[in-house]
């Protein structure tokens, strides 16, 4: 069971540093509900407050490295646990 829980937090850990590499800044939109008297015809606005993330540089690398030293951890995990 440990084994897995470390291989998936370090296979997230590389994903996650592979998409911050891929991308310079995501924008997060948040949708309000709409308010409550708009009319039958009327399309509700979908569109509420906006985040910006900037990641910084050193972040994908970090997170590369350390999922893949989280996985490299976790195949020795039945090794070293061993009756």
């Amino acid at each position: 069971m440990w084994r897995a829980f470390f291989l998936a937090v370090g296979v997230y850990l590389m994903v996650l540093g592979l998409e911050c590499l891929g991308v310079e800044q995501v924008t997060l939109k948040m949708r309000e509900p709409p308010p409550p008297t708009t009319l039958p015809l009327e399309e509700p606005k979908t569109e509420g407050p906006q985040r910006k993330i900037t990641p910084p540089r050193w972040a994908p690398w970090s997170l590369l490295s350390c999922g893949a030293v989280v996985c490299l951890y976790s195949f020795t995990i039945p090794t070293r646990f061993k009756k």
